[in-house]
């Protein structure tokens, strides 16, 4: 039986396995797409936790570099596989501060190396900074398909006018007057597969809320709405900023699962941060069927 542990960030929840012991599983995408299930997925015979992930993190921690180490690999509920995941990057520096007591780590990612700080919140919970690189709108960046020449800014794709950047992974933000008055499981899908996008991407909607902005989010490789997305928080912040919405670098997301905090300085990455706490630890058979209680 493998051990794995339940994080989330501000809703945003995954299973994380080191890579040792992930080593025993057959076929890690396979896996994702069974426990993940958000219906009979892990944490179905719990009463404390939610059932299936938004993603399995698999991680193998270099404990004796100087920042400690992590190598970073998420496979998504469909299977495949994403280079960047930003709540998923700060579960990953929570679960390395518990395992070394340390408050800095390098976290390996497919989009690059990235830095994380973890303050302790109590209760279990912490406060996770982790930089996310400097917003791309570059076409190839994006990236656009091939007849894209310039940034695709308010853009009319589908039923939204979106403008087109990648914080790690493709987004796409629509600003609207009220997320909650749009149908995102309906309108997300002809933006998420359009031709203009050879990659695909994740929706992103966006309502101005006080001084920040409230988010939903539709995820490519979940293929659904999430209660939080770290890179599209940043996404909606680097792009409000690009439109002229948003005065200074300091922006307040908050997508369903809880307030993010994001800096998108004018030179240097973006930063988001915000909570992450601990769910529960169990046991699953590699070749599936999830056991019940603790170790």
């Amino acid at each position: 039986m493998i051990p794995f542990e339940k994080y989330h960030g501000t809703g945003n929840d995954f299973v994380v396995i080191e890579a040792a012991e992930a080593a025993a599983i057959p076929d890690l995408s396979s896996f994702a797409v069974e426990h993940c299930d958000r219906s009979d997925g892990l944490g179905a015979d719990r009463e404390d936790a939610h059932t299936g992930a938004d993603g399995v993190l698999v991680l193998d921690l270099d404990a004796d570099a100087d920042p400690a180490r992590v190598e970073m690999t998420l496979y998504q509920p469909d299977g495949g596989t994403a280079a960047m995941c930003g709540n998923g990057a700060r579960v990953v520096a929570a679960w390395a501060h518990e395992r070394t007591g340390e408050t800095e780590f390098v976290i390996e990612t497919g989009a690059g190396d990235r830095a994380a700080t973890v303050e302790e919140a109590g209760n279990g919970e912490f406060l996770v900074s982790v930089e996310m690189g400097d917003p791309a709108f570059a076409p190839a960046d994006v990236p656009l398909a091939e007849s894209y020449d310039e940034p695709m800014i308010e853009a009319a794709v589908g039923e939204l006018a979106v403008t087109a950047v990648n914080t790690g992974v493709p987004h796409t933000v629509a600003f609207v007057e009220d997320v909650d008055a749009v149908d995102l499981q309906e309108i997300a899908p002809s933006v998420r597969h359009a031709d203009a996008f050879p990659e695909g991407t994740n929706v992103n909607l966006a309502a101005a809320d006080g001084d920040g902005f409230r988010q939903r989010t539709f995820e490519r490789g979940v293929e659904g709405e999430t209660d939080a997305c770290g890179t599209g928080a940043v996404a909606i912040a680097a792009v409000a900023r690009r439109l002229g919405r948003a005065e200074g670098e300091a922006i307040r997301v908050s997508p369903p699962g809880g307030d993010l905090d994001i800096r998108v300085p004018d030179d240097g990455p973006a930063v988001l941060r915000g909570p992450v706490a601990f769910e529960y630890a169990d046991r699953v058979d590699p070749l599936g069927d999830a056991l019940g209680g603790g170790f």
